[in-house]
């Protein structure tokens, strides 16, 4: 799994391994100021990057690996995994095309692995071929599903979704809902009443609410965490396409600023290719212990 990570965060690595090696090399006084522009660029964000350009003003430049590796690790609050008893409810929320069914499907998969019960939700009811693409995914991790017709009261379909695994005896409930602008009030709204709806039926549920980030949107993709935390009390992240950007800063400028864990980052289109965030190798993978030519 680690040398999966080194391998698809290569373009993250590349930007902040050229970066360093050059301005360790150099005497002049504006080598600083270009690591706090490629920490910038990279979407580690403003308030981040200067923070961290303070602490290497006093470091020694043989040092500044060090320094910036133990900074950003320190970024990242712990994901507790904490067991509930059966079902357990994941919500899924996000703006259009971000790849949250398709993260659902992966995350069904890993469930079904490991020997988990799982039925999946169709909650986006608006969405041309959001049924029949969720039904062709739970087909393929082999879960059961809930569908509905289009239009119907997303909130309803999830009321049902939640009986349906009580009464089937499932372990794991994916919900999966339709693609809304975080600035759009009333289709977060709705969001809030599927999760009032739910917690009608079970005051602790849903046990996970997680955000579906494209990281390669960059720091619009922090916008969108901080709207939609403020609105359904986010439990966690999922990032996905990192893979497909150097912006890899984006996960801790993400993290910094909303204190939630990263649960899970996508690396690729396979199904084995959303893996459970660890800080330490997010950051190994991204900035190594040892940067040679």
């Amino acid at each position: 799994m680690i040398k999966k990570l080194w391998e698809k965060l290569k373009k993250t690595r590349e930007k902040f391994k050229n970066a360093i090696l050059r301005i360790t090399k150099r005497t002049d006084p504006d080598a600083i100021s270009e690591m706090e522009e490629v920490l910038i660029e990279s979407d580690m964000g403003v308030k981040t990057a200067e923070n961290l350009i303070e602490k290497l003003k006093s470091t020694r430049r043989e040092d500044y690996l060090t320094v910036i590796r133990k900074s950003l690790i320190e970024k990242f609050s712990v994901s507790q995994t904490e067991e509930c008893l059966p079902p357990c409810v994941y919500l899924f929320v996000g703006v259009n095309g971000v790849g949250k069914t398709t993260t659902i499907a992966k995350l069904g998969k890993r469930f079904t692995k490991m020997g988990k019960k799982v039925i999946l939700a169709a909650c986006d009811t608006y969405r041309a071929g959001a049924q029949e693409q969720l039904n062709i995914w739970a087909k393929r991790v082999n879960a059961d599903i809930v569908l509905s017709q289009y239009g119907a009261d997303p909130a309803s379909v999830a009321y049902d979704a939640y009986n349906a695994a009580v009464n089937r005896k499932k372990d794991i409930l994916l919900i999966d809902t339709a693609g809304r602008l975080h600035t759009k009030h009333n289709l977060m709204e709705e969001m809030k009443k599927i999760k009032r709806v739910l917690q009608k039926l079970k005051p602790d549920i849903p046990q996970e609410t997680l955000l579906v980030i494209d990281a390669t949107v960059g720091q619009n993709g922090l916008s969108q965490a901080v709207e939609f935390h403020n609105a359904l009390t986010l439990t966690g992240i999922v990032l996905t396409k990192l893979d497909g950007t150097a912006k890899g800063g984006i996960v801790i400028s993400i993290a910094e600023a909303l204190g939630i864990p990263i649960k899970f980052i996508g690396i690729g289109e396979r199904e084995d290719d959303l893996i459970p965030f660890d800080p330490y190798e997010f950051i190994d993978a991204i900035i190594p212990e040892k940067m040679e030519v």
